[in-house]
């Protein structure tokens, strides 16, 4: 998903597209060639059409592939820095529309026909009298994800891949802890309704910016509208939307996009970049793409992850929503991807050499790059802090799980905890969630020297309700003394559904008062928590209007309008010790667990 441009960049896309492509399907721009157009012909006869991209009139060069579905003529003007970069490179690129947008034909649904065309796109190109015959591909978020797909099918020519800020499961992607993400129709609205109402003649938005104006003027009826699919603002423009809404997350339809499943098939070398506030598939999508390499038996693989949200521009910044990170949180993305692209697709010894350390993140809070040769890093102690009862506030503690005791809160969905701040999109204060009286607050007391987090959280929650279903938020935050508290990650990692939490199987839903053992697994950054901070856990059940809300009623809001108010228990301590299970970085290796913390089972 992306955000809507400003003017300024339109305006200068417009300008380049113009100067570059200006003339019969040919522009020459100091020796470089661009041929408009070219037929892309896929196996079941259908034809994709792309722009080609050469650093010289004559020649045979390596070729990176760049695959979308924002319309290649956009692309060129909005990622012209990195493809004049891959030139300079001595690359040939190859810059296609995917099935069904802008120039190429078929019908377009979103990544249901990238493994096939990313096989045939890769075969063709390496055929092609300008190619050598090695191949990568580049690009991030839907073009990263395309890499993926088109990897699993194993074309003999691809040697690399690099897609960065992208999804492992589409069961983490559309859905997120059996969460529908009703944000999917901010993207479908302003990126694909554009083209499609062109393409069919119908009424509606022709251009991003109409799109964007629109989708705000009628966010209410996106986000509020009960049943979800009674919404009718993409009816004939996007079936696949409502295709989504109604295939649930445990439905085998959804297996094709499982890439998880299919690392051993991965033969190009994967460079795994993503950042801490990427959406929430990114940072999950990277750390397991490389473990998943790795015990697959593929050694020929990366992981970066900094502290950035979603875009290639991003990369650049130091700061993620409200949260300053310093300057040694920026990167120059075209030197990382060329660099892995010069190793791999080119064999340039010198260029692996460069590319460093296979793990290489970003720990906030210390503001400072670590490098690893595995992931999680090899020093990690697994340290329990359990959630246990207080005053105001609850505790969060280290020694032990207590004795028994529970709070509660009550969730309504007609007034949901609403997502004001834009956590899909960076670090924000959210202190003010402890104020509400829909959120339950636990708090350590101040640390006495920093701690580091790094790697994968366990949560383990104990809860019940009158009510059939619910959802439950675990949100993390760092706790500074002046009170500003800063959430860690997105919130479609820190989410699951109660019905989903016998995971991969079908809903099961709660009886009345039924305590369930909440399992959250997809909670992963790396966060130095400094000395007299605090480390906060705040629980909801709802973030809204990000995700769709649970009608609590036992009925899917996809088909049902109806909600009911519910009381939610968290129990804590004895036989239900609720509690966080941290990937704990000893300041020394050889150190003894600091702040008293005894190490998990």
């Amino acid at each position: 998903m992306r955000r809507c441009a400003s003017s300024a960049r339109c305006a200068f896309s417009c300008f380049l597209l113009f100067f570059l492509l200006s003339g019969c399907g040919m522009a020459v721009r100091k020796g470089m060639v661009v041929q408009q157009d070219v037929a892309v012909p896929m196996r079941d006869g259908t034809v994709l059409r792309a722009d080609v991209w050469l650093p010289g009139e004559s020649g045979q060069y390596p070729i990176l592939i760049y695959r979308s579905p924002y319309g290649k003529t956009e692309e060129e003007a909005y990622n012209d820095r990195t493809f004049r970069h891959a030139l300079e490179h001595g690359y040939a690129l190859v810059v296609q529309d995917v099935r069904g947008r802008y120039r190429s034909g078929g019908a377009f649904s979103p990544y249901a026909n990238e493994r096939k065309d990313g096989y045939d796109t890769v075969e063709w190109a390496a055929g092609q009298p300008w190619s050598n015959g090695s191949v990568g591909m580049i690009g991030l978020s839907y073009p990263g994800a395309v890499q993926w797909l088109a990897a699993i099918e194993t074309p003999p020519h691809l040697k690399a891949v690099s897609p960065a800020m992208s999804f492992r499961s589409l069961r983490h992607f559309l859905y997120f802890g059996g969460v529908f993400e009703a944000a999917w129709t901010g993207w479908i609205y302003k990126d694909m309704i554009p083209d499609a109402v062109v393409k069919l003649g119908l009424p509606g938005p022709r251009t991003y910016q109409e799109a964007c104006a629109e989708y705000e003027r009628q966010a209410a009826v996106f986000a509020g509208t009960l049943p979800m699919l009674s919404m009718d603002l993409l009816e004939g423009v996007a079936p696949y939307y409502y295709e989504w809404l109604k295939t649930p997350p445990e439905d085998p339809a959804w297996d094709w996009g499982e890439i998880q499943d299919h690392y051993a098939e991965v033969k190009a070398a994967v460079l795994n970049l993503s950042g801490w506030h990427d959406e929430p598939y990114g940072s999950l999508g990277a750390v397991t793409g490389f473990t998943g390499l790795v015990a697959a038996g593929n050694p020929r693989t990366r992981l970066i992850i900094g502290p950035w949200t979603h875009g290639a521009y991003e990369t650049e910044l130091t700061r993620s929503g409200d949260r300053e990170f310093g300057a040694a949180a920026a990167i120059n993305y075209d030197d990382v991807v060329l660099g892995w692209m010069d190793c791999h697709v080119k064999e340039d010894g010198k260029a692996c050499a460069e590319c460093g350390s296979p793990v290489r993140i970003f720990v906030m809070g210390d503001n400072r790059w670590r490098e690893a040769q595995e992931w999680p890093l090899p020093d990690t102690r697994y340290t329990e802090l359990f959630l246990a009862g207080g005053q105001e506030k609850g505790s969060l503690v280290w020694e032990g799980a207590g004795e028994a005791s529970e709070r509660a809160f009550t969730s309504d969905p007609e007034n949901p905890v609403t997502d004001s701040f834009g956590t899909n999109f960076g670090a924000y204060d959210l202190r003010s969630l402890a104020d509400r009286e829909d959120v339950l607050t636990f708090e350590t007391e101040a640390l006495d020297e920093d701690l580091e987090v790094t790697g994968p959280i366990r949560a383990e929650i104990f809860a019940s309700s009158e009510a059939p279903d619910f959802d439950l938020y675990v949100k993390i935050l760092d706790v500074a003394p002046d009170g500003t508290a800063y959430n860690l990650m997105s919130p479609g990692s820190e989410v699951l559904r109660a019905s989903y939490r016998f995971q991969g199987k079908p809903r099961a839903l709660l009886s009345p008062g039924e305590t369930a053992k909440l399992g959250f697994n997809n909670l992963v950054t790396s966060n130095t928590f400094k000395k007299g901070h605090r480390i906060r856990v705040c629980i909801c059940a709802s973030w809204y209007p990000i995700y769709a809300r649970n009608l609590q009623t036992g009925e899917s809001e996809v088909y049902s309008a109806a909600t009911r108010k519910a009381r939610i228990t968290i129990h804590l301590g004895g036989a239900t010790p609720s509690r966080l299970i941290l990937p704990v970085i000893p300041r020394q290796a050889s150190a003894a667990p600091v702040l008293g913390m005894r190490a998990a089972a």
